[in-house]
């Protein structure tokens, strides 16, 4: 009897530890250890990022490589998400702040409304990263991304090459509290030009969220009386809502669809024909690189000069300069989505052609 009352004990004791761990899950903060013994020495360094959302699939890869480059550096990582609401952002921000933080990276949810903050914490010496977005009114110590002016060019060439004698395009852009978003709308109506290539239809959806990108979608479609040939898509989300609303209308693959991310799902629309491209940010590369830069500047180590050339800056809004890293996009199509994508391990060849070859 009294085996059987240690055993019983002994399955309860185990499952409080299940539901323990269970609870500890399902929080919003993600805190990472230290690196293990035979990885570099932990020195203390502690790290506070803030994301705007995880809704999109690209930045959960952010944050896996990002903790796991920090981790290996000896480095502790806070991790946080905002889910698209600038005052949660605020708090998480004045939270590292208070807690002294030797760095501070934000995917900022708007990036006219964090001056303040990091403000403040630039003034208790924390380093201050501008991540894919760069935040205005006041000077962060790194702004690094993807070249976005870049990401639009693209789109708009691909429009060019597949609409030569040229069309009625819409233009469905991230949202305008986005610096990035401006920056990708910039680059491509700066290419598309003033050619025979017409822009009947732009708008910005109001956030990165489903709802009010498929509000978007469906306001952009009955916002123009113009037969539509070509749509620019500020991400594959988007680019997801309107295929769906082309497909409705039994025109998906009948017109050209671009998007940015290389999501799996419009990796899979790309071969099959109903988007037209993407665009590839090596967001690997992008989060290792600012894992390493943001350790090294919490570190006191100088970048400029060092990881930067000196002329390597791009100005805010206030004409501030800002040291910039940026990394090459490149177009993706279904002709070379198996060199860039699947030969860099972004998705495997399954999972790309999954609809396909099934």
């Amino acid at each position: 009897m009294m085996k059987k009352r240690r055993f019983s004990v002994a399955l309860i004791l185990a499952a409080m530890l299940l539901l323990s761990a269970c609870a500890d899950a399902s929080q919003e903060t993600v805190q990472e250890v230290p690196a293990d013994a035979g990885e570099e020495k932990d020195d203390g360094i502690r790290i506070g990022i803030t994301f705007d959302t995880f809704v999109l699939e690209r930045w959960t890869r952010d944050r896996d490589v990002f903790m796991d480059t920090a981790r290996k550096m000896g480095a502790t990582v806070d991790v946080q998400t905002a889910n698209g609401d600038v005052e949660k952002q605020k708090e998480q921000v004045r939270k590292f702040t208070e807690e002294n933080m030797d760095a501070i990276v934000i995917v900022a949810t708007d990036c006219y409304s964090l001056k303040e903050e990091v403000e403040d914490a630039r003034n208790k010496g924390i380093q201050v990263i501008s991540y894919d977005r760069l935040i205005q009114g006041e000077q962060t110590d790194l702004y690094i991304t993807v070249d976005n002016e870049k990401v639009g060019t693209l789109m708009a060439q691909s429009i060019k090459e597949k609409l030569p004698e040229g069309g009625n395009v819409v233009m469905i852009c991230g949202p305008e509290a986005d610096s990035n978003s401006m920056d990708v709308a910039n680059g491509f109506e700066t290419e598309l030009g003033d050619g025979p290539w017409k822009i009947v239809y732009k708008s910005h959806v109001k956030s990165w969220t489903p709802e009010n990108g498929t509000q978007a979608v469906a306001d952009a479609f009955a916002g123009t009386e113009e037969e539509i040939d070509a749509v620019m898509c500020g991400n594959d989300g988007l680019a997801g809502y309107v295929i769906r609303s082309l497909s409705e209308r039994q025109l998906a693959g009948d017109v050209v669809v671009v998007g940015q991310d290389a999501d799996l799902e419009a990796c899979q629309r790309i071969v099959e024909g109903t988007q037209t491209m993407t665009v590839y940010k090596p967001i690997n590369d992008l989060a290792k690189e600012a894992a390493e830069c943001t350790v090294k500047l919490a570190r006191g180590e100088q970048i400029v000069g060092n990881v930067l050339d000196v002329s390597d800056v791009k100005e805010n809004e206030d004409g501030q300069e800002v040291p910039y890293y940026g990394l090459e996009p490149v177009a993706v199509t279904a002709e070379n989505m198996d060199s860039v994508i699947i030969g860099s391990g972004f998705h495997s060849r399954e999972e790309v052609y999954l609809n396909v070859e099934n």
